[in-house]
């Protein structure tokens, strides 16, 4: 036997230009299909979003709210004084900021604060405010919390704060901003790109959730452990 009797027989170049081509027309339309679904995916999300503010007469075990913007806090505090809650958890705040300044922006329920709100400070982003409430849930027995954050922070809020606790029921309340209550999303650029932003980390959470379990599973333990 000679060298070179097993080699296989090489691909000729019309050939080699036909797969080649093919190739290329899969990916696009590979890439034309992800961009379908993406975009379609983007005008669901919005579509999803509140833009009135709904009445809300559900109670719960407590409220939980991100930190975010004063009217966060303040719809909470007014939530809890409703008796719609047991406690109100407000994570997420600035160390510097002291407790006494929270309870300014709703002072006709400021002595709740001595009672039935808790503070924390350690959560710097959505997925930690999810893991504190978690733990501040467990530790209290809670098994139902309303969620007050703005409206185009909800869908993500939800994922997060269902994957640190899918024993728990959670009842939105959105926040609706005075700019979305004033005009469409599509018609501002600014709240058009914060709409487009939030959408992409709300893909984000959902597939680091689903990708990365003991990644999260661990951040809990970590957070449940101190």
């Amino acid at each position: 036997m000679t060298i070179g009797q097993n080699r296989e027989p090489a691909i000729p170049p019309r050939r080699r230009f036909h797969l080649f081509r093919l190739a290329l027309e899969l990916v696009g339309l590979a890439t034309l299909v992800g961009l379908c679904a993406g975009i379609g995916g983007f005008f669901w999300f919005a579509a999803g979003i509140d833009m009135e503010e709904r009445p809300l007469s559900e109670k719960a075990d407590a409220i939980v709210v991100p930190t975010g913007g004063a009217s966060r806090i303040e719809d909470g505090l007014v939530l809890l004084g409703r008796g719609l809650g047991q406690r109100l958890l407000i994570t997420g705040v600035n160390r510097s900021t002291r407790a006494e300044e929270l309870a300014r922006l709703a002072p006709q329920n400021a002595t709740l604060f001595a009672c039935c709100v808790d503070i924390d400070r350690r959560a710097l982003n959505t997925n930690g405010n999810a893991i504190e409430t978690g733990v501040w849930a467990r530790r209290h027995g809670f098994r139902s919390l309303i969620v007050v954050t703005s409206a185009y922070h909800m869908p993500r809020a939800l994922v997060e704060l269902g994957g640190a606790m899918p024993d728990v029921a959670l009842i939105p309340f959105p926040v609706i901003s005075d700019q979305l209550r004033a005009e469409p999303w599509w018609t501002s650029p600014r709240t058009a790109r914060l709409v487009a932003l939030e959408y992409v980390k709300f893909l984000m959470a959902h597939v680091r959730l689903r990708l990365d379990p003991p990644a999260h599973a661990a951040a809990l333990a970590t957070a449940q452990s101190r």
